[in-house]
Order: structure tokens, then C-alpha cells, then sequence
């Protein structure tokens, strides 16, 4: 079976609709399987997203992005003296 990227507006989508249906009494194992989703995957999205809007999920992922770039440039001045 093919993996599925989702992106973080997804993710936060899926994580408010998992919230709504545990208000709703609905156990953990049923959320996952109407997710689509493993319980591994459920749970490491809480842990990234849990509490995000997505504005802020946005702006975490673009600063990673940059702070990629920034290693990067110092890995290659290191490097090169």
C-alpha cells in the first residue's frame, strides 16, 4: 500500500475531528481506524501538532526549512577553511 503524505493543514484537520469524536465518547482504536490512520501515526501527530492552529503549523515548518539552510552554510564554511 502506497504512504500518504499529508500536510500539516491534514494533520490539524484530522487531529480536530479526532478531538471532536473523543468528546463524543468514541474510544481511541475506533478515532484511528476512522482516521485512516495507524494508532503510531495518531500519536506522533498529537506530540507534533497537538495544540497548533494551522498558521502556527505553517510557520514551525518554514522555520525548520530555514533552519536547515542555515546548518547547511555553516557546515560548508566549516568545511571549507
Amino acid at each position: 500500500m502506497a504512504r500518504k503524505r499529508y500536510t500539516a493543514e491534514d494533520i490539524i484537520g484530522k487531529l480536530r475531528s479526532a478531538e471532536i469524536w473523543q468528546a463524543e465518547g468514541v474510544k481511541v482504536g475506533e478515532v484511528v481506524c476512522r482516521l485512516g490512520v495507524q494508532s503510531v501515526t495518531y500519536y506522533r501527530w498529537r506530540k507534533e501538532y497537538g495544540g497548533l492552529g494551522v498558521d502556527q503549523a505553517c510557520r514551525l515548518k518554514e522555520l525548520e526549512a530555514e533552519n536547515a539552510g542555515l546548518r547547511k552554510a555553516v557546515s560548508d564554511l566549516s568545511s571549507t577553511r
